[in-house]
């Protein structure tokens, strides 16, 4: 940690951080040209006179500013948004769009899904990215990594999500530069003959072949699912159970391209190249084709976030061992991460960015102080007990920020871990022996048959680990605050444990203490918090009435169905709350000043002694909304996922005639009064 501390480029790193976060959540910066030259010109001016006068302080913060600023400018170029030919600046009505496809996204039950560039629109050469959705059909082609399609100007902004602590998919494609989406028939649109080459179509062909080749070998549904993810890097055809199952035994990441794949392969090639280094030059070499196949297989594998961090985390060690053998690899992690932050400020905010730097410096501060504890004198005790530590300590690094993003902890990740890492080197090794074998046209039916059974019994030790539910922790509330409070014990108490001095221990204390205050503080929050709340779900009514810790829930569903359904199961997560479900149905509810007037299907409401509620709609109600509105006067009405659309509009239009508020749970997301 101490290395870290003092090694100048981290400082620069967490500026650099800094400016990511203040440009991607306040957009401060909008671009001016002549603004940028006067303070570039400041800055070097600065620099220059705290250089000539030794002001080292001054010299110090003038520089982090610098890097500030390189995080936010960074962080505005690479928001397509901001250029200058962003489609939407050129979009118009029924307008002919050119779109280029560069990637294929897993299908849900109605649409198949790809993200594609917006290369023209109409005679203008544009830039930006959207969702493309399209309407699923067995009958037609899908398309293809490099296809080009004509369609008609339709764009949608992507929706926000709908209830609370639901997963923000309009934020998780706001991080990755897609803000717009489109939905169409097969009908809607049309194939260009000639497709967009690029190094990536190359590789994509190349991949379609092995994939070919794969499925003609008589492997399994799973066991096919498994060998493309892990070989090629294509999850497409892993089952929602299967994953599920990898998930439950703490094995997730087994089936994404990663660092653990990446490290893997660079000790295959390391130790392939490594008789190189008795030529003259020949470390050189080595470390160029060494790097130049671990990019070669990110562009196989589709130049992923993951797997391009990971390639360029390990092109950065294999430099530093070529270079500086002394150099500690904690510089080479801290020079991958400044430098994919630059290039690519929104891996910032990338769940798997985050868990693999977590995992890597876990491993890296913590692994060797672990192993040292225990000496065995057997080398296979010895490598068990390395690849022990190694899980022990990349789960510590990883533990606070998974309960925050995940809410749950497999009990059996060390057995799974232990059995399935060994498999995932022996997979590797032996499934690129596989593919180069089926492109010279030679591959033995026992190797075929031996490859299979590896898997297969990988899936089955990860099933039977998945089915031990007592293990498996679920429901874990975490808040942003307590993560990083968690995490500032967890480096503190190892620091502690490695120099035990006063000042670590008062400062363990402190942190400790604040720690204890976030609970506290949560724990307030917690039992002080009081709202009520219209879930959003089409067809179904779901109501919440919530004081501190507990929540009364009201709803159609029945009893079964209720306590499954997912729109509740996140908010007890995330607001780490306890559920009721009475039986009692009121027309009217009070809550503080406010009355809630429910109208269902029937339609009859009071038409005295109440003035000014909130009114709900369900069940799509015959009424006359103008004349409600003009009765009762409501504060604003609410409509649910119960009614139908067409109601919804005449209502909507309704209100905004008689300049009454109104909140559509499927439009303005569920409907909260806090009191």
């Amino acid at each position: 940690m101490k290395k870290l501390v003092r090694y100048v480029p981290t400082h620069f790193l967490l500026c650099i951080i800094i400016g990511i976060c203040i440009q991607f959540y306040w957009n401060l910066w909008i671009f001016d040209l002549y603004k940028l030259i006067l303070l570039i010109g400041i800055h070097f001016l600065l620099l220059i006179i705290c250089h000539l006068y030794k002001k080292k302080i001054l010299f110090i913060t003038i520089t982090s500013f610098s890097f500030i600023l390189i995080g936010i400018l960074s962080t505005y170029v690479s928001n397509k948004e901001n250029a200058s030919n962003y489609f939407l600046k050129f979009n118009e009505k029924n307008a002919s769009v050119l779109l280029s496809i560069n990637e294929i996204i897993k299908p849900n039950n109605y649409y198949e899904k790809y993200k594609a560039t917006v290369s023209q629109i109409n005679s203008n050469s544009t830039t930006g990215d959207i969702l493309l959705h399209i309407r699923k059909d067995s009958l037609k082609k899908k398309l293809e990594i490099g296809s080009q399609i004509i369609i008609k100007s339709d764009f949608q902004e992507i929706k926000n999500v709908l209830n609370p602590h639901q997963f923000n998919y309009k934020n998780y494609l706001k991080k990755q530069g897609i803000y717009h989406q489109a939905f169409m028939n097969h009908n809607e649109y049309r194939v260009l003959k000639s497709k967009k080459h690029s190094l990536q179509l190359f590789f994509t062909n190349i991949k379609k072949g092995i994939q070919i080749s794969l499925s003609q070998k008589g492997f399994s549904k799973n066991e096919l699912a498994v060998i493309n993810a892990l070989l090629i890097g294509n999850k497409q055809q892993i089952s929602s159970e299967l994953r599920n199952s990898y998930a439950k035994a703490g094995a997730i990441h087994i089936l994404a391209i990663s660092g653990l794949h990446i490290g893997i392969l660079f000790l295959m090639l390391s130790f392939l190249f490594s008789p190189l280094k008795y030529f003259k030059n020949g470390l050189l070499i080595k470390t160029i084709l060494v790097i130049s196949l671990l990019w070669m297989f990110a562009i196989l594998t589709g130049f992923s976030a993951s797997v391009t961090r990971a390639v360029t985390m390990f092109s950065f060690i294999s430099l530093g061992q070529s270079f500086k053998r002394d150099t500690p690899i904690e510089y080479s992690i801290i020079a991958s991460m400044f430098i994919l932050l630059i290039v690519s400020p929104l891996f910032l905010f990338d769940i798997g960015f985050q868990l693999s730097y977590c995992a890597v410096f876990s491993i890296v501060w913590l692994q060797p102080l672990f192993y040292n504890l225990w000496n065995p004198k057997l080398i296979i005790i010895r490598k068990v007990w390395q690849l022990t530590t190694v899980s022990i300590t990349a789960q510590i690094g990883v533990l606070p920020i998974s309960l925050f993003y995940f809410h749950q902890f497999p009990g059996l990740f060390l057995i799974s871990n232990l059995i399935i890492i060994p498999f995932l080197g022996i997979i590797l090794t032996f499934g690129f022996i596989l593919i180069l074998l089926i492109k010279i046209d030679y591959l033995p039916n026992f190797l075929v048959s031996s490859y299979s059974f590896i898997i297969r019994q990988m899936n089955t030790f990860v099933n039977w680990i998945s089915t031990q539910e007592a293990f498996l922790f679920t429901e874990i509330s975490m808040s942003l605050l307590e993560m990083i409070g968690w995490y500032l014990c967890i480096i503190i108490s190892i620091q502690f444990l490695l120099q035990k001095t006063a000042s670590k221990f008062i400062i363990l204390l402190c942190a400790i203490i604040l720690l204890q205050s976030v609970y506290l503080k949560e724990k307030n929050s917690l039992n002080t918090k009081k709202e009520f709340l219209v879930f959003h779900k089409n067809k179904h009514s779901i109501i919440a009435n919530r004081t501190g810790k507990n929540v009364k829930v009201i709803s159609d569903l029945n009893s079964i169905s209720l306590k499954k359904e997912k729109i509740l199961s996140t908010y007890k997560t995330g607001e780490n709350v306890l559920f009721e479900y009475p039986k009692e149905e009121k027309s009217i509810l009070k809550i503080k000043n406010d009355y809630l007037l429910f109208i269902d299907s029937i339609g009859v409401y009071p038409k005295k002694n109440l003035h000014n509620p909130i009114v709900i709609l369900q069940y799509s109600p015959k009424i006359n909304l103008t004349r409600l509105i003009e009765t009762i006067q409501p504060k604003e009405v609410v409509v649910d996922g119960t009614n139908y659309k067409s109601y919804v509009s005449r209502w909507r239009l309704t209100c905004k005639k008689e300049k009454t508020p109104f909140h559509f749970t499927g439009d303005n997301g569920a409907y909260v009064l806090k009191y």
